[in-house]
C-alpha cells in the first residue's frame, strides 16, 4: 500500500515539478476564466482545503479525542497527502500557464513550494531516520571490535611497530578501497579505526540532514499559511472582478 502511494504521489509530483514550465510551450489567456477552468480552479481550491482536517486532528485536542477513534491519524495523513497534491495539480491546470497576475504567480509558487517541502518530509525523512538507526548500531559494534583489537595490540610491543607511519595516507587509501593493511593486530586496528571514523562522519552528516529536515517542517507550515492567505485573496479577487457586473 505504501509503495503504491509513493508511486502515485511521486508521479503527480513529477508532473507538477515540470508542468509549471508549460508556459514555455503553451499559454491560454482565457482558460482560467472559462467554465471548465473555473471547475478546475474550484475543485483544486476545495481539495487544498481538505488537508486542514489533518492539521486539526493532529493539533487540536478536541478533534483528536472525538474523531480519531473513528478514522485513524494515519488515514487522515494519507487523505492530507492525496488531496493536497491532486488539488495542486488541478490548480496548476486552472492557470492555463498564464502567469500575468502577481497574486497568481505568488500563489502558484507558494503552492509548489508547499508540495516540495511536504514531499521531502513524507518520503525522504523516513529513509534518513532508518539509516541513522542502522549506522548507530554499526558504530557501536565497530567501536567494540576496535577496543578488542586495540587490547590485543597493547599486549605486544612488537605489533605496535606495525602501525602505519602515515595514518592519514593510510586512511585515505582505505576509504578508496586501496588498503594495504595486513591481517596482523596492527592491520586490524588500522582498518577498524578507519571504519569507525567513516561511520562517525556519516552520522554527523545525517544529523545535519535531520536539522535541515526540521527546518523543512517549519518552512512547510509557514508556506502553507502563506498559501492559504494567498488563496483567500485570489478567491476574493475572483469574486469581486467576476461578479462586479451584478447590481
Amino acid at each position: 500500500m505504501k509503495n503504491r502511494e509513493r508511486f502515485i504521489v511521486s508521479s503527480i509530483f513529477a508532473v507538477l515539478m515540470f508542468g509549471w514550465l508549460g508556459f514555455l510551450l503553451h499559454v491560454s489567456s482565457d482558460f482560467a476564466g472559462s467554465g471548465l477552468g473555473a471547475v478546475f480552479g474550484i475543485s483544486g481550491a476545495v481539495l487544498m482545503l481538505v488537508p486542514l482536517v489533518y492539521v486539526f486532528m493532529k493539533r487540536i485536542p478536541f478533534f483528536k479525542e472525538h474523531f480519531i477513534k473513528y478514522v485513524s491519524l494515519q488515514t487522515w495523513l494519507t487523505i492530507h497527502i492525496y488531496t493536497g497534491i491532486v488539488g495542486a495539480l488541478l490548480a496548476l491546470i486552472h492557470t492555463g500557464h498564464k502567469y500575468n497576475s502577481p497574486l497568481g504567480i505568488a500563489l502558484t509558487a507558494t503552492m509548489l513550494l508547499v508540495v516540495v517541502t511536504g514531499y521531502v518530509l513524507r518520503y525522504l525523512t523516513p529513509f534518513v531516520n532508518l539509516d541513522m538507526k542502522d549506522k548507530l548500531l554499526l558504530l557501536q559494534t565497530a567501536r567494540g571490535d576496535l577496543d578488542s583489537a586495540w587490547g590485543v595490540l597493547e599486549k605486544s610491543a612488537a605489533e605496535k611497530k606495525g602501525l602505519p607511519k602515515a595514518p592519514l595516507l593510510t586512511a585515505g587509501l582505505d576509504s578508496l578501497g586501496l588498503s594495504f593493511a595486513s591481517d596482523s593486530p596492527a592491520g586490524q586496528v588500522t582498518t577498524l579505526a578507519v571504519g569507525v571514523a567513516d561511520l562517525e562522519y556519516s552520522i554527523r552528516t545525517h544529523e545535519l540532514l535531520k536539522r535541515w529536515f526540521a527546518r523543512a517542517l517549519t518552512a512547510h507550515i509557514v508556506l502553507s499559511v502563506a498559501m492559504y492567505a494567498l488563496l483567500a485573496a485570489h478567491i476574493a479577487a475572483g469574486i469581486y472582478f467576476g461578479l462586479r457586473w451584478l447590481p
